[in-house]
């Protein structure tokens, strides 16, 4: 069901719209930030509220402090000086986010309001619904309207993501929060066929609920990274010294993964769906970078080597089967990228999906990091700024941030 947007708010002329962002960037050591992505990618929603003359007080978490209340290096002072470079004007920025009122009241029309962390406070992420609406009444009463642009954190029931359109009677989603949520309905609701999922990562126990919906959904599933072991070794193949999860801890004691693989891959077959494994691979005999490593012959990996990316006929297969699909997901990088001379394996998918002739939904995490990295980010067609938000949504799982907000009539 689509979400009302900040469009659908007919005029912000001296509204007070209080935006829940997701600016919990990456800092270094030295506090400095760097990487302001998510930071940039708000900037739609909160330069269309400043322009037409709204004011625009903006909250957000920043990492998870572990003593409740003010810590330094989780403080969003940082964030608020990127943002005035950004937005090249000034931001006022509120020192305690409970306790801005006056601040906010200060406000004219076109100025922003940033607070500071909202998990300072303990009931931002309360257990109980009460504490967090107790939260949430303090921070609507800020504003005239609630806007959520954290896709982020959207699978988090919070009091700035639940509680604070609970307590208003309505939530509009951003432009982020739009994009974010249009990208992935046209994927996983009526998506142009064919459709394909990349899966890697260093565990099938880390996607094993992704995988199986979407064996329910795509018309192929790609599998590299560590997690490819796994499934070559119940087929037989040698993985040598790779990083091979065979087990894994469950509910009623421990799981048989390489069990789990193949029932995996029967599902996929009842389903109709193409698997596709890696045929050769990259190796070391450590974990590694190395400039020109040696190529396997086959699947097989010999005894003290370890697989650390796709070898070329890999490479060449998955470009050419995905060069015939017309929308795909893609979460997880198929080799260990960081390393020199294993990154060719993910870059070829990059380059890939920078095709226009294909929708291509980056997941975030790892794989965003590698299509940065891989200089075709700015040809892909989304980049999804919420991790564990997106992998919850390849789960089939609902949002309790999405829920929140108002369905469009």
């Amino acid at each position: 069901m689509p979400k009302l947007s900040l469009d659908d708010i007919s005029d912000l002329a001296g509204k007070r719209i209080l935006v829940r962002v997701d600016f919990n960037v990456p800092q270094n050591k030295d506090g400095s930030i760097s990487n302001d992505l998510r930071i940039r990618a708000a900037l739609p929603t909160i330069e269309k509220i400043i322009s037409s003359g709204g004011r625009a007080i903006l909250m957000s978490h920043l990492g998870r402090p572990a003593e409740k209340g003010y810590e330094e290096k989780y403080s969003l002072k940082p964030v608020c000086e990127r943002l005035k470079t950004l937005l090249n004007k000034d931001v006022v920025f509120a020192t305690d986010c409970m306790n801005a009122k006056d601040q906010i009241d200060a406000l004219k029309d076109g100025e922003v309001c940033l607070l500071e962390n909202l998990r300072f406070y303990a009931t931002e992420g309360a257990k109980k619904e009460e504490d967090r609406l107790k939260m949430a009444s303090q921070l609507a009463s800020y504003c005239d309207y609630y806007v959520s642009d954290a896709f982020g954190t959207a699978h988090r029931d919070a009091a700035s993501m639940t509680g604070v359109p609970k307590i208003l009677g309505k939530g509009y989603c951003g432009y982020l929060m739009k994009k974010e949520i249009d990208y992935f309905e046209a994927a996983l609701v009526n998506p142009n066929r064919p459709l394909a999922a990349i899966m890697g990562g260093a565990k099938v126990s880390d996607k094993i609920l992704i995988i199986r919906n979407m064996l329910k959904l795509v018309n192929k599933l790609f599998i590299g990274g560590a997690m490819a072991y796994t499934f070559l070794k119940y087929q037989g193949f040698n993985v040598g010294s790779s990083k091979c999860e065979t087990e894994a801890d469950g509910k009623d004691g421990k799981i048989d993964i390489v069990k789990l693989a193949g029932e995996l891959l029967q599902e996929a077959k009842q389903n109709n769906v193409e698997v596709f494994l890696p045929v050769d691979h990259l190796v070391n005999t450590e974990f590694k970078g190395k400039e020109n490593p040696e190529a396997t012959v086959d699947a097989n990996i010999p005894e003290g080597s370890m697989g650390l990316d796709v070898g070329p006929k890999t490479r060449e297969l998955f470009v050419s089967e995905l060069s015939k699909c017309r929308t795909v997901i893609w979460n997880g990088p198929v080799g260990v990228f960081e390393l020199v001379g294993f990154e060719k394996g993910t870059f070829a998918i990059a380059e890939t999906l920078a095709n226009p002739t294909i929708t291509s939904i980056v997941g975030g995490g790892d794989s965003a990091s590698a299509a940065e990295k891989s200089g075709f980010a700015d040809k892909l067609s989304h980049i999804s700024t919420g991790g564990g938000a997106s992998l919850e949504l390849l789960e089939g799982k609902e949002l309790p941030g999405l829920v929140a907000l108002t369905d469009k009539k």
